[in-house]
């Protein structure tokens, strides 16, 4: 079984190796997890300019959602049998299911219905305070605002996050018990891969706070191969797709 994992932006910030390694130690035997990234786009800079700023707000997910669609299109016509999205946001990914038939997973929509299938009541972690506003629109839109008993904020973001690693896992530690504390949650869900688990990890968390944390690329990569493996993906009563090539992608009128 072959599995793109598609980082939503054309560049990485990361050590590929390093967390291609990571990916496949969440996988089953007999599974590849394959790094990849979208082709380089007008725009792509947004991200950057708006991460610097510290306010990534969602915007970035839109400017980067044509090239992600377009990859995961190339991905369907050259032998892979589902694409994860990299991105726990889940940006491109109602898109591409409209354009292919092989399973694409979306971190967010994945995990927190996997967790909402063991605890009642969920707490959400993400990286900045601008992203808040971003979450709540997308739990509304996957109807899962109900669930969720509040968000709180790292406020971390941007380079020499591997140097923090202690600062941040002990910060993530006391979010987790807040969350559990001032507003009954009974188990916590990180955003920001970057951050959890490619910095932190979700198990040390839990360790240390005896509350359940989970790990989105981990559960991403299980559900992706468990479709496969069953013969399952997005219907298409709900995604209806027409007949599109990669090629149609690249073309103008």
């Amino acid at each position: 079984m072959k599995i793109m994992f598609l980082n939503k932006a054309p560049k990485a910030i990361y050590d590929v190796a390093e967390i291609e390694k990571l990916l496949n130690s969440y996988a089953s035997p007999g599974t590849r997890v394959e790094v990849s990234f979208p082709d380089d786009f007008e725009g792509s800079r947004v991200e950057q300019v708006l991460g610097d700023q510290m306010m990534l707000n969602g915007l970035d997910h839109i400017m980067e959602a044509p090239a992600i669609i377009r990859k995961i299109v190339w991905a369907a016509e050259n032998g892979y049998d589902a694409v994860i999205q990299s991105n726990t946001f889940d940006p491109g990914v109602d898109g591409a299911r409209l354009c292919v038939s092989i399973p694409v997973i979306g971190p967010f929509r994945t995990t927190i219905h996997a967790v909402a299938t063991l605890v009642d009541r969920i707490g959400i972690i993400v990286p900045l305070a601008s992203h808040i506003p971003y979450t709540w629109r997308l739990l509304r839109t996957m109807g899962m605002d109900g669930f969720v008993t509040g968000i709180k904020t790292l406020g971390v973001y941007g380079p020499g996050l591997k140097q923090r690693r202690r600062e941040i896992t002990e910060k993530t530690a006391g979010l987790v018990r807040a969350l559990v504390d001032e507003t009954g949650a009974q188990g916590v869900l990180p955003l920001g891969g970057a951050l959890i688990p490619y910095v932190v990890d979700p198990a040390e968390v839990q360790k240390m706070t005896n509350v359940q944390v989970f790990n989105t690329k981990a559960i991403s990569i299980r559900f992706a191969e468990m479709c496969v493996a069953l013969g399952l993906s997005h219907s298409q009563l709900t995604y209806p797709r027409g007949k599109l090539a990669y090629q149609d992608f690249l073309s103008k009128v």
